[in-house]
């Protein structure tokens, strides 16, 4: 397992610019953690990695945002639903039957949606304020 140390938000976008070259594409990542832990600073670097220009932004209410880059881009937030059932009827599967990149944050809110070859990453809050973690997990 791979596990990153981030002290500040520029740094958790260099790192997620790395983590999206080791991407094969198609690919649906899977965010784990707290709130509070990083997940959408990492979306954001992300995002800028695969191209995409305008700003990404937290789709905690309107759920999953669109964006189109190098590679087209999705990202999901599963925070506000009860149920895989409420994921479903999203369309959640088809945004991951999706050619491009699909981010799941809140991911175990649809564990059982979430196919095998997802890549899980798990964020942590370190011990101060500026601090995360950031690893690859297999069983999240």
């Amino acid at each position: 397992m791979k596990t990153w140390t981030s002290n500040s938000p520029s740094r958790t976008w260099e790192i997620a610019a790395e983590f999206f070259q080791t991407l094969e594409k198609p690919a649906i990542i899977a965010l784990h953690g707290d709130l509070g832990a990083g997940k959408t600073c990492f979306t954001q670097g992300l995002a800028q990695a695969a191209g995409v220009v305008e700003p990404v932004c937290s789709p905690t209410y309107t759920l999953i945002s669109e964006y189109q880059g190098d590679v087209s881009f999705h990202h999901i937030d599963l925070y506000r639903l009860g149920s895989p059932e409420e994921a479903y009827n999203l369309g959640l599967d088809e945004y991951l039957e999706s050619d491009g990149i699909t981010v799941i944050e809140w991911a175990e809110r649809a564990a059982e949606l979430i196919p095998p070859n997802a890549i899980h990453l798990q964020l942590k809050r370190g011990e101060d304020e500026q601090t995360r973690t950031i690893e690859i997990v297999e069983n999240p």
